[in-house]
């Protein structure tokens, strides 16, 4: 109950005080529920970008429609997908399965296999999309959990993702960014949003039982 308390409280800020500065501790607490977060295959093909520089949000800004929380929020989460799944990444990931259980299994084998011989086969786009989908997946669980931790925040599409990619040099990462998600405090006073009833489908045309 406390967890859908926090989720009806949280709403997409869009005025944030850029005197606040959320905890470090916070921080990391909401990044760890986004790596902790389920991936297709256990590949987790995507990075996070934490900004908190002032002067690369200022450049950031202008290509996200100008959206004041890239400036004023405490740290600006960046998430970045695989531009590719290769065969050096599928293997990396399997590899660091092995070593961290400290074994093989040869069905965890056959699967590496199978993916080797699907993945790198799909075309780069392809995988990216993918990848991309997976990257929603640790952003939404860094969005429960900033919700958790009484952090507001937003999460963001609006931006240049080619000129972002170019700021952060993602591409020569291998990467290319996805989504954001400016972190801090709400400033009621300017904020349109803030003190409006959250508004969602009533449960009975959100849900269709299937029995």
């Amino acid at each position: 109950m406390e967890l859908i308390n926090r989720l009806a409280w949280r709403y997409a800020t869009k005025k944030m005080d850029p005197a606040m500065t959320v905890p470090e501790a916070k921080v990391a607490r909401i990044i760890e529920a986004a790596r902790l977060a389920p991936t297709s295959s256990g590949l987790q093909p995507f990075e996070i970008f934490v900004v908190t520089s002032k002067a690369v949000r200022e450049q950031i800004r202008p290509i996200a429609w100008n959206q004041a929380q890239v400036t004023d929020c405490s740290h600006l989460l960046v998430f970045a997908a695989w531009d590719d799944y290769t065969t050096e990444r599928i293997n990396m990931m399997f590899d660091l399965t092995n070593e961290e259980r400290g074994a093989k299994n040869e069905g965890w084998e056959n699967y590496r296999k199978m993916l080797l011989g699907s993945y790198p086969q799909k075309g780069a786009e392809v995988n990216f999309q993918h990848a991309a989908r997976q990257a929603y997946i640790g952003l939404s669980a860094a969005l429960i959990a900033a919700a958790f931790e009484e952090v507001d925040s937003t999460p963001m599409e609006g931006f240049d993702a080619d000129a972002l990619d170019k700021i952060l040099s993602l591409r020569e990462k291998g990467l290319r960014s996805v989504a954001m998600l400016p972190l801090g405090y709400r400033q009621q006073e300017g904020d349109w949003l803030a003190g409006l009833k959250k508004v969602r489908k009533p449960t009975n045309k959100f849900v269709t039982e299937v029995r």
